[in-house]
């Protein structure tokens, strides 16, 4: 006889294996299905070990300029094979620390490929290494794979000259020229490493800014910043085609120009990964985005859930996190639902943005009144101490009638670890009167966005 669950996860990522976590904490009897590794993409593939490689390049960075702090040292260069086995040794280390909170939470771990297998009597279907198993309810967070685009050469060079998020991770040298193609948040973060770590990188980009939705003021500073770095940025551009060692892209004008170098990263979105997932034995409703969830994360099949990336609505691992716990608050009857108004965003670059809220552009485009101050990073005590010649902006956008705080955007040193509290004030729909009183500690770059509320008029 098969083995009966209260909850089946499929995907040991961020929102699986912290659903699974909670709900065995609240007395379900789990098990969680994991094809590749315990902590997703995320921990493996992207988030975790890509800011590895970034803090070596900012050590490295700051060796190079130390001078400048009274600090003179000797000889300073960059181990990329050291570093990449750094980054091993931080992703084993947290991996570990996933399975051990798993097992101390008494959830059932399969390494196994997964898949759906319809009903049997009142339960779900669930098949893996050939065994097959049960459960009351279901939780998909599959997560979401790199999109390989139909450019010709691109898979036939796949893995050798062209690389995915996963293989550039694993370079143990630095490429002499690297061209990046796409200027999202994956693509910039690698861009900032390999230009710091001394490669000519090249990203090509089709939109005439990079960054994606990111504020265009604070996006542009940024590519500013990455090509005093060397970086060169190739806006309004398109890729034609791939061969071994070089790739030809279009400009606006049409003209098309060959682009030499050691290595190419795709870097152009996400999507979601449900295919062979067997969704179709349930009936669950999927779009081109994702599965179809509402704010409970409830698919249209009782209890059938999703969260994380394989539902397309936000692709950052602390979205799949609250995520997963609607959707066990859902389950346990709980009321609870998601918001993502107040959904901060990173980009780990050097510097950094950090971001929450509306941009100019969005409210604009949404006929939101508005307002905006701005306030350079140097007004920071502690940004100055610790950033010799170095700057940054805080932005605050604010509803001109209701003088709710509804953006906060800044580039520079720290941005990412301040982030969360503008967050809570558009979250709790602070004024900025509200937000005026709150105590910032001192010296911190965190009264920035202190500094930048009393800009605007009583």
């Amino acid at each position: 006889m098969s083995e009966r669950f209260d909850l089946m996860v499929i995907g040991g990522g961020p929102a699986g294996y912290l659903a699974a976590e909670r709900a065995s904490r609240e007395g379900m009897r789990v098990i969680l299905f994991e094809k590749r590794a315990l902590g997703g993409v995320c921990l493996n593939e992207g988030c975790i070990p890509s800011k590895a490689l970034l803090n070596s390049a900012k050590l490295y960075e700051h060796a190079l300029h130390s001078a400048q702090y009274g600090v003179h040292c000797g000889e300073v260069r960059l181990d990329q094979q050291a570093v990449t086995v750094r980054r091993g040794r931080v992703v084993r280390t947290l991996v570990n620390g996933v399975k051990a909170k798993l097992r101390a939470a008494g959830v059932t771990v399969v390494m196994q490929e997964a898949k759906l297998d319809g009903r049997d009597g009142d339960c779900l279907r669930v098949t893996a290494g050939g065994e097959v198993y049960l459960g009351k309810r279901l939780l998909i967070a599959s997560g979401s794979t790199a999109i390989v685009p139909p450019i010709p050469g691109v898979r036939e060079n796949l893995g050798g000259f062209v690389l995915t998020n996963r293989e550039v991770l694993e370079l143990t040298e630095i490429p002499n020229r690297l061209i990046v193609v796409g200027g999202g948040v994956i693509g910039l973060e690698m861009a900032a490493y390999y230009a710091m770590a001394g490669a000519k990188v090249t990203v090509v980009e089709m939109l005439d800014h990079i960054a994606g939705a990111t504020d265009r003021e604070i996006s542009t500073l940024l590519q500013r910043e990455l090509e005093k770095r060397g970086a060169e940025f190739l806006l309004k551009h398109k890729c034609l085609s791939v061969e071994d060692g070089a790739a030809v892209v279009e400009a606006p004008d049409g003209k098309a120009t060959r682009i030499e170098a050691d290595k190419l990263l795709l870097s152009i979105g996400r999507r979601a990964d449900f295919a062979g997932l067997g969704l179709e034995t349930l009936g669950v409703e999927v779009q081109k985005t994702g599965i179809i969830t509402d704010a409970m994360g409830r698919t249209n099949v009782p209890g059938v859930y999703a969260a994380g990336d394989v539902n397309g609505h936000h692709m950052l691992a602390h979205t799949a996190y609250r995520e997963a716990e609607v959707a066990v608050n859902a389950m346990l009857g709980k009321p609870d639902s998601m918001r993502y108004y107040a959904n901060p965003s990173v980009i780990y670059t050097c510097p950094e943005i950090a971001s929450v809220g509306r941009t100019e552009e969005e409210a604009r485009e949404k006929g939101i009144d508005y307002e905006v101050r701005k306030l350079s990073m140097r007004y920071s005590g502690r940004f100055v101490a610790e950033n010799e010649g170095a700057d940054g902006l805080c932005k605050v956008l604010i509803h001109r009638k209701k003088r709710t705080i509804i953006g906060v955007h800044m580039i520079g040193a720290y941005c990412g670890e301040i982030i969360w509290g503008a967050a809570e004030m558009i979250e709790m729909q602070l004024r900025v009167e509200d937000a005026r009183q709150i105590i910032f500690p001192h010296p911190t770059v965190s009264e920035i966005i202190r500094e930048a509320l009393w800009l605007f008029d009583d």
